[in-house]
């Protein structure tokens, strides 16, 4: 059977660094930290009192209020950037076979924001249960790509997928799966996620992996410096329209990106810790490259999953240092969770399509807040520090690791 092919054909993203791609796009290639003060909530009592949040964001002026009052925040973050992505892409015009067109978004944590309202809630005014009708859709984590699928009159397949920090790497993997075997021809696929709340903060704290640096946010997530302290909390979503190749052709779309290959794999080692060694790092990325057909040689940019953490940054450089050989000193890496923080279930997504913006611009992002070589480090690794850089990236991969040991590498293509 000849193989289908899979482009990208929409786009569509609110995130800490602006609330559509092009703010994004800019943001991007400037350089800019989405980092602040928390406003979701009183987070003075806590270690880590800034995050990476969306700002500016009023659901009303894109969603019925009657509707998003039975939508959680991650919920609201997946329906803008969907409807963006669809509107990109054309996807609501007549001749559009809805029964082929499916979704899939996935999330790390759902509606953990409806949850501790609803809880706290209870808690404060226990005396008799007095919970939210919506309470159960508005948490569960799969109610986004339903929603989608509900507005747009999407038939074909349609679920999410939950693998922590990898779940919006996993839906796309999956969707290009799913138009590979001919089971649909267009999938909205990516992911959402609204973590910035009192547990989401709390947890990460207790486990010690949150940047700490109060006096200084725009500064706090260093990817790859010698004194980083842990990564900051991002939320957002991300979702592209991926599409076979010759039916978007047939009805004229814009074609942004091909999507050559990607690889899944587990690290079957600690519930958080990643690999020492980046084992199951090297097995994805090894595994996307022999879809793609692709040699170590052919690729340009690497988005790393890079959070800011001591092993997880150490671990991953090892893993694309034995996958790539001496090819690595003649890649651009960068981490953009610099810059937007980490999204959690949303930053796969939002990562390719930083990919996507570095082939069409020719504007390989930066790895912002660079002050102090860590000698662990190899100090011949482009790793793109603090301002972006000119190249014309045919071939990017990304990489988006989970707690779990779940790990993710796709791959994107200029269209020849």
């Amino acid at each position: 059977m000849e193989k289908r092919r899979v482009v990208v054909t929409g786009i569509g993203t609110l995130n800490p660094l602006g609330n559509t791609p092009e703010e994004f796009y800019n943001a991007l290639d400037n350089g800019v930290s989405g980092a602040g003060p928390i406003t979701r909530f009183d987070a003075s009592l806590f270690s880590t009192r800034f995050a990476c949040e969306v700002k500016n964001f009023d659901p009303l002026q894109f969603i019925d209020r009657k509707e998003a009052r039975k939508q959680d925040r991650y919920c609201q973050f997946a329906v803008v950037a969907a409807d963006q992505a669809v509107a990109d892409a054309n996807l609501a015009s007549e001749g559009i076979d809805k029964s082929r067109v499916g979704v899939i978004i996935g999330s790390g944590v759902g509606g953990i924001e409806t949850m501790t309202a609803e809880v706290t809630d209870f808690v404060v005014n226990g005396c008799k249960p007095r919970f939210n009708p919506f309470l159960i859709p508005k948490m569960i984590a799969d109610i986004a790509s339903g929603l989608v699928s509900i507005k747009y009159g999407f038939m074909g397949p349609n679920y999410a997928t939950v693998s922590a920090c990898a779940s919006s790497s996993h839906a796309i993997h999956s969707a290009y799966d799913l138009i590979l075997l001919d089971e649909a021809d267009v999938i909205v696929a990516g992911g959402a996620e609204a973590a910035i709340t009192i547990p989401g903060v709390g947890g990460f704290n207790s486990a010690k992996a949150l940047s700490t640096r109060n006096d200084d946010p725009k500064t706090a997530s260093r990817p790859f410096d010698k004194d980083r302290d842990g990564f900051v909390l991002g939320e957002g979503a991300g979702i592209i329209v991926l599409e076979e190749y010759e039916h978007a052709k047939a009805r004229g779309a814009k074609i942004y990106a091909e999507f050559l290959g990607s690889g899944i794999s587990a690290d079957a080692y600690h519930i958080t810790a990643p690999h020492p060694e980046g084992l199951g790092a090297m097995a994805a990325m090894r595994a996307a490259l022999k879809r793609a057909g692709l040699n170590p040689s052919q690729v340009d940019y690497i988005n790393v999953h890079g959070t800011s953490t001591h092993l997880g940054d150490i671990a991953e450089l090892k893993a694309i240092k034995e996958v790539f050989g001496e090819d690595v000193y003649n890649i651009n890496i960068s981490s953009t969770k610099s810059m937007t923080g980490h999204l959690l279930g949303a930053a796969g997504a939002v990562e390719a399509i930083a990919c996507i913006h570095a082939i069409n611009s020719g504007t390989v992002p930066p790895t912002i807040n660079h002050f102090t070589d860590d000698e662990e480090i190899d100090s011949k690794l482009n790793l793109t520090f603090n301002k972006a850089q000119k190249r014309d990236v045919k071939i990017a991969l990304s990489n988006t690791f989970g707690f779990g040991g779940h790990n993710s590498s796709m791959i994107l293509g200029k269209v020849e």
